[in-house]
C-alpha cells in the first residue's frame, strides 16, 4: 500500500507565490519519476512537471520560467515551488509518482495524490 499525500495549496494574489509538497508513504522500494499534474474546472488533468530519480525536469511551455520541482529522495518528497502565478494557473493541483513497490514481490505503478486546491486570485 503506497500513499501520496500533498499540502501547500490556497489562495494568493497574482504575481505571487505558493510552494506545494508531497510526501510519499508505505510499502516503497524505490521512487522513479515523480511529478505534478492539475485540473482546472470544466477542463482535462494537463502535466505541469516531472523530475526523475536523477533529478532531470521537464515543465509544460505554461508554467517554464515561473515553476520549479525538485525532490529530496531521502523524505521521499517532491516539491514544487510556483512563482509568478496567474489566474489561469487556479486548479486542482495532482502529486504523481511511478513507484517500485516490495510487498509480495516487485511491481512498478503510477500513483496519485488526492489532489490540493491553488487559486489565484486577479
Amino acid at each position: 500500500q503506497v500513499q501520496l499525500v500533498e499540502s501547500g495549496g490556497g489562495l494568493v494574489q497574482a504575481g505571487g507565490s505558493l510552494s506545494l509538497s508531497c510526501v510519499a508513504s508505505g510499502s516503497i522500494f524505490r521512487i522513479n519519476a515523480m511529478g505534478w499534474y492539475r485540473q482546472a474546472p470544466g477542463k482535462q488533468r494537463e502535466f505541469v512537471a516531472v523530475i526523475t530519480t536523477g533529478g532531470g525536469t521537464s515543465y509544460a511551455d505554461s508554467v517554464l520560467g515561473r515553476f520549479t520541482i525538485s525532490r529530496d529522495n531521502a523524505k521521499n518528497t517532491v516539491y514544487l515551488q510556483m512563482n509568478s502565478l496567474k489566474p489561469e494557473d487556479t486548479a486542482v493541483y495532482y502529486c504523481n509518482a511511478q513507484i517500485t513497490t516490495s510487498h509480495l514481490g516487485f511491481r512498478v505503478s503510477d500513483y496519485w495524490g488526492q489532489g490540493t486546491q491553488v487559486t489565484v486570485s486577479s
